[in-house]
């Protein structure tokens, strides 16, 4: 009698097996030798068509006398192309400081901060004029007001006499925007007794440099940050511009300059090229490298113009060692001296415009306009020839 066997049993079993075959077939089984080893790995066609080996020989060390294999040669690689190198960057040369003449004119510049920095802006207007020397004195809080802090009177004949100026340029005022110590007492500023004693100061400080007969540029006060500075600095340089005129020194206006069409006050404006820069510091006060430089634009004007050629670039000094060396030229030959009282070598007996010109016998057409007011007839048919031709009467046909 058969045994029956439950269908159940026989699919899990049909599972487990495929289960195994597949577990199996992820891990390889080796089979160690003496000599050799064998290896194989179960998948799911070995379960059908048997197993396959794959024979793998241990590594052996190789002998002495075995011949030596050949390393392979290296393979030549081509040489990179040189690239080509990259231009460097253009050196840009420092431009050689111009020598001055030993005899160059001297320029006095003094006054308070702002004439200060007016110098920085002279020294490079005339950098390239070696017969300009720009020498500049200034004292930062001082003025025409406060003579017990800085006498300028008293330092400006000093550094007059040390420097012996061709011209002197003054800017002061900036400073004087407070009260005034007089013989008399104490004037406060805006006063009519402060512009009088005022007025009478920058007098006589002017008068230091005419009554040498040296010329003086007053430069007058820019605008300001602040309105009232501005207002009070219009108000100075009306008083400058009048003195000037009657003592024989120039005012030298620079108000256009800082300010926009609408006369206010401006931090950015155009240099002395036109491009837009920034003028004036953050304090609205002082000036920055462009703002001195356009300042003394303004002033390089009249300077120019008063010096002349002293102030001109193209100025060199002609020595024995700049000048041609005459020997160096060929000379083709020698002739004696023409004498200019020898006429005779030409042939001639006396010298051009030696003789008398000859007398006409009759006036010229130009002689009778000039002096006999009489003008010569135009000729028969021109445009301006008003004359009347007589016309011939026609001979009379009688009819008998």
């Amino acid at each position: 009698m058969r045994k029956r066997v439950h269908r159940t049993t026989l699919r899990w079993g049909a599972i487990g097996t495929a289960t195994l075959v597949l577990v199996s077939s992820a891990l390889p089984v080796r089979v160690a030798d003496a000599q050799e080893r064998y290896y194989y790995r179960q998948s799911i066609l070995d379960f059908f068509l048997g197993r396959r080996y794959i024979q793998e020989y241990p590594p052996q060390a190789p002998s002495q006398n075995a011949p030596q294999r050949q390393p392979a040669p290296k393979r030549k690689v081509a040489p990179k192309a040189a690239s080509t190198p990259r231009p460097a960057a253009p050196i840009i040369a420092e431009e050689k400081a111009v020598e001055k003449l030993a005899n160059a004119q001297k320029i006095l510049v003094v006054g308070d901060f702002l004439a200060g920095g007016l110098g920085v802006g002279m020294d490079a207007a005339f950098k390239d004029s070696p017969g300009i020397v720009v020498e500049t004195h200034s004292n930062v809080a001082s003025g025409l007001v406060r003579d017990d802090y800085y006498d300028w009177p008293q330092q400006l004949t000093k550094f007059m006499d040390e420097t012996k100026p061709a011209m002197v340029i003054i800017m002061l005022g900036a400073n004087d925007r407070q009260q005034m110590v007089t013989d008399i007492g104490k004037e406060k500023f805006r006063t009519d007794g402060w512009y009088a004693e005022y007025q009478r100061r920058v007098v006589a400080f002017g008068k230091q440099v005419t009554s040498r007969r040296i010329p003086l540029l007053w430069v007058g006060l820019p605008a300001f940050d602040s309105p009232a500075m501005t207002a009070d600095a219009a108000q100075l340089n009306q008083l400058f511009r009048k003195q000037m005129e009657g003592m024989g020194g120039e005012f030298v206006d620079i108000w256009d300059g800082f300010v926009d069409e609408g006369g206010d006050f401006i931090v950015t404006g155009s240099d002395i090229n036109g491009q837009q820069v920034r003028l004036r510091t953050s304090d609205g006060i002082n000036f920055t490298e462009a703002g001195r430089r356009k300042l003394a634009f303004y002033v390089e004007k009249p300077v120019r113009r008063i010096l002349g050629i002293q102030a001109s670039p193209d100025l060199v000094r002609l020595d024995t060692g700049n000048a041609p060396a005459l020997d160096a030229v060929a000379m083709p030959g020698r002739t004696e001296p023409i004498s200019l009282s020898d006429p005779n070598l030409d042939g001639g007996a006396e010298l051009l415009g030696g003789r008398a010109l000859p007398v006409s016998a009759t006036k010229s057409p130009r002689d009778l306009l000039v002096q006999d007011g009489e003008m010569a007839a135009p000729p028969v048919g021109r445009v301006d020839d008003y004359r009347m031709t007589p016309v011939k009467p026609t001979a009379q046909v009688s009819i008998k």
